[in-house]
């Protein structure tokens, strides 16, 4: 209740200078004067006011919505397997006991180390890795980084399967499962989730933010429930009860893989937006494909000096 709404909405959108300003005063506690007259040059040679479903959208946008989508879904497949069934994963290779040789308490706790083990080593260090190197080495490196390490160091465990199964090769797959975690947060598990915040126009940098996060939820959808029945063992005498064979567990690894190398693929889809003001990533400074009047940039330029993204 006490959020303001982002100025940029607000002043370009809403075009309403004088909330825009007071809301930034706040945030920034610092004393922003409204130029209302600025908003309404800006309004009567607005040439960019193209909805969701347009060919101008298409044209300018298409590909860009093509490629967050495509990019958080397939990432969702891969990171929710992967997340959701480490207790599998760390039985199959031998490192917990089958659950029927330990009691409930006995269990959770092993499970519970394991994955704080690996949370530690792995998912918390490449989150804080991302915050200090976004802004230098930028969301499209990071991200197709972050996905070719995550191919590569699956791929790593998937092929030779059977040699990280033995008791003392076991370590060696712990650290490269943990690295794949690592580079998934020092990856796309960041950028997804900012890039489609900076790259849309400001009316629909919501919308296209919130169509990008349903593929994401839908790709941990699929991840879920696909992995708990790829996984299941091609012998029927050893999948769990009520599961039909699956592809075992090492083919499941690879198809991983697989997502996590297309994902590296539609990366290339999404423009780099490191160093660049949103109305420049948003192609809100173009009037039909061409660069805006002096006035006009200038005049959008005062206003993006005085508010920043909430």
């Amino acid at each position: 209740m006490k959020m303001p709404e982002t100025a940029r909405y607000t002043a370009l959108v809403a075009r309403n200078s004088k909330q825009a300003a007071l809301d930034m005063s706040k945030v920034l506690q610092v004393e922003i004067q409204a130029e209302q007259e600025k908003i309404d040059q800006i309004s009567l040679k607005d040439n960019n006011n193209f909805g969701l479903f347009t060919r101008q959208f298409a044209r300018r946008h298409g590909m860009h919505l093509l490629g967050t989508t495509t990019t958080w879904f397939l990432l969702d497949i891969a990171y929710y397997s992967s997340n959701l069934f480490q207790k599998d994963i760390y039985t199959a290779v031998g490192w917990l006991p089958p659950a029927a040789e330990m009691n409930a308490i006995h269990e959770v706790y092993r499970v519970s180390r394991a994955q704080v083990l690996i949370a530690l080593c792995g998912t918390v260090p490449g989150y804080w890795f991302t915050v200090a190197f976004i802004d230098y080495l930028g969301r499209f490196f990071i991200q197709l980084m972050g996905f070719f390490f995550m191919t590569v160091f699956m791929f790593a465990l998937a092929i030779p399967y059977d040699h990280w199964t033995k008791k003392e090769n076991r370590i060696g797959f712990l650290v490269m499962y943990s690295l794949t975690f690592f580079f998934a947060n020092f990856g796309p598990n960041a950028t997804t989730f900012v890039v489609p915040a900076e790259i849309f126009p400001a009316r629909l940098r919501s919308t296209c933010h919130g169509i990008s996060s349903a593929a994401g939820k839908a790709g941990a959808i699929v991840g879920a429930f696909g992995f708990l029945y790829a996984a299941q063992s091609k012998d029927k005498t050893k999948t769990d009860a009520g599961y039909p064979p699956g592809i075992g567990m090492k083919n499941s690894l690879i198809m991983l893989g697989v997502i996590n190398f297309a994902g590296m693929m539609f990366t290339f889809l999404v423009p780099e937006s490191k160093g660049k003001s949103l109305e420049e990533l948003s192609g809100e400074n173009e009037e039909d494909g061409n660069e805006v009047s002096d006035q006009q940039q200038a005049s959008e330029t005062a206003i993006a000096s005085r508010t920043v993204p909430l």
